[in-house]
């Protein structure tokens, strides 16, 4: 196993002399072949990623990881229909679509989804998966280049705008099911804060705070364009948006910059992040010694674990307990 490193993150102007240097991963699996031996779901945070490791990670010069979008087509393929005709099914919409989409596949036995990906850790509710953390995130707010909310706040003062004290400005959160909201939720809102379809917008315990968009649809992770108004603010992943400014992921941050929480600058993603954490890859428990699934996944020596390169490339640091299950 290797040693446990220091945390290193990727600054700006790295991140951009990266991005230049290569494209953006496509997203859904492209190339042969066609259909992957390890097929995930979920996480809108780490899709690019996964996607750069999917084009990276082989077996026996196989690439076996097949990482589908959180966005997209409605429905995906995941399995040749020739050997398993049931392996079309709804794109999951995040982290916690994911985690359910492996549940249930497991649960009937189908083998069409092996793994999802999650921005955050619900282990303790799912006994029967393992969470893998690989890469290390941060979230801030991020406003208009035009906004009226502050480009510098305390965890307090974001505290007060999303429990409604404050209704100078109006809060945008992800939809329900998202795992960047559940984290955002743990971190800022009041303690035992249960997150719920019910919490946030007209008649829930926030309603101030609004996770969906004028048509009614849920607000997606990261995604800059729904701050239409000067008032608005939006957690946001620094890795996401540094990916997205510099070419590693699509572009999506709209007009959207990033505010400081705390005094700690959102240009570079650093080990006293306000709002840290981990990023997963989650497995059934029963394959965590199973190959190819402990090849990839498990381990300070696993495939995943041995491209830091592509993990920093898309603005992630490196877990330095990357690798190994959490309980």
């Amino acid at each position: 196993m290797r040693k446990k490193q220091r945390l290193i993150f990727v600054a700006a102007a790295a991140i951009t002399a990266l991005g230049l240097a290569a494209n953006a991963a496509q997203a859904d699996p492209a190339g042969a072949p066609t259909y992957r031996e390890l097929v995930g779901v979920g996480s809108d945070t780490t899709q690019t990623v996964l996607n750069g490791l999917a084009d990276a990670v082989t077996v026996n010069g196989v690439k076996v990881l097949g990482s589908y979008d959180a966005r997209g087509t409605a429905q995906i393929t995941t399995k040749d229909a020739a050997t398993n005709p049931a392996c079309t099914i709804a794109r999951p919409e995040n982290s916690g679509g994911g985690v359910t989409a492996l549940k249930n596949d497991v649960a009937a036995g189908t083998g069409c989804v092996q793994f999802a990906r999650s921005s955050s850790n619900s282990a303790a509710a799912n006994p029967d998966l393992k969470f893998i953390p690989f890469a290390v995130d941060a979230l801030t707010y991020a406003v208009r280049s035009d906004s009226t909310v502050p480009k510098k706040l305390t965890k307090a003062q974001l505290t007060s705008i999303y429990t409604c004290a404050n209704t100078t400005f109006k809060p945008l959160a992800p939809q329900f099911g998202s795992g960047t909201r559940s984290f955002f939720i743990r971190s800022i809102m009041p303690t035992g804060t249960t997150d719920s379809a019910t919490l946030f917008g007209p008649g829930g315990t926030y309603p101030c705070v609004t996770d969906k968009d004028a048509t009614g649809e849920g607000i997606q992770e990261h995604v800059g364009t729904y701050l239409t108004d000067t008032k608005h603010l939006l957690p946001y992943s620094i890795a996401v948006y540094n990916s997205q400014v510099y070419g590693n992921a699509p572009a999506a941050q709209g007009k959207a910059v990033l505010g400081t929480i705390d005094n700690v600058q959102p240009t570079n993603l650093n080990t006293t992040s306000v709002l840290k954490r981990d990023v997963y890859n989650v497995i059934p428990a029963n394959k965590v010694t199973v190959a190819p699934y402990s090849t990839v996944f498990v381990g300070g020596d696993s495939l995943i674990c041995a491209r830091q390169d592509v993990i920093t490339r898309y603005g992630f640091g490196v877990a330095p307990n990357c690798g190994q299950p959490v309980s």
